[in-house]
């Protein structure tokens, strides 16, 4: 999929101003210049950047469009991206949701030098990237996004008390223990995590088995 193919299939969903398909757009060539640099996406990978990166973070936008009011929510809100690698999911949605404020942070140093790089280049004033771990943080968020960076059962606690609306966790595999292990170690009741699968939008294989999961504050 090159990037005329990417805004061709999410202009069906997303409505997008001029800036915002220049800034996707670029994307290819930015990534593919910095990852050459600084390894953020296997190399066999990066000729699949907008089916199995761009195209995976924005699933989160499309699950936010299923739950009424949410994606409005989410578009004013402030969001932690944690373990943001080279910029996944949050460079995507910051694209997408220019009014809402977004923080990327990554304990690795070298991913979070991409992150910013990229970020800078398409002028992205909605993004601070930090290199640190989620604890050392001060603040709190809306939401907290991330793509797979551990189990939940692990993740869960690194970002508990960071949110105040919810967390949005893009994962995969059977993923059923781990929700059970959070919610009995948590005391959560049943009806604070969602899961939606991915491949009710992005038909590509890549995606079966792959799911958001919505925990709710």
């Amino acid at each position: 999929m090159n990037s005329n193919e990417f805004l061709v299939f999410i202009r069906e969903d997303f409505p997008l101003t001029p800036a915002q398909e220049a800034a996707f757009e670029a994307l290819d060539a930015l990534y593919r210049e910095w990852n050459a640099q600084i390894n953020v996406i296997s190399r066999k990978d990066i000729d699949n950047l907008y089916e199995h990166h761009v195209l995976h973070s924005l699933a989160i936008a499309r699950y936010l469009q299923t739950v009424p009011g949410l994606y409005e929510a989410f578009s004013q809100a402030s969001v932690l991206d944690l373990g943001t690698g080279g910029g996944f999911p949050g460079i995507p949605l910051a694209i997408l949701f220019p009014s809402a404020r977004f923080v990327l942070c990554d304990s690795v140093g070298k991913k979070t030098i991409v992150a910013q790089a990229v970020s800078s280049a398409l002028g992205l004033e909605n993004v601070q990237v930090v290199n640190a771990r989620a604890e050392s943080l001060p603040q709190t968020f809306d939401f907290v996004v991330s793509r797979a960076v551990a189990s939940l059962t692990d993740f869960y606690p690194w970002v508990k008390g960071k949110f105040t609306r919810g967390i949005l966790y893009l994962k995969g595999g059977d993923v059923v223990p781990e929700i059970a292990e959070v919610m009995a170690r948590h005391r959560m009741t049943r009806g604070s995590i969602h899961t939606w699968p991915v491949s009710s939008w992005l038909a590509d294989p890549y995606y079966d088995g792959k799911l958001v999961i919505h925990i709710e504050k």
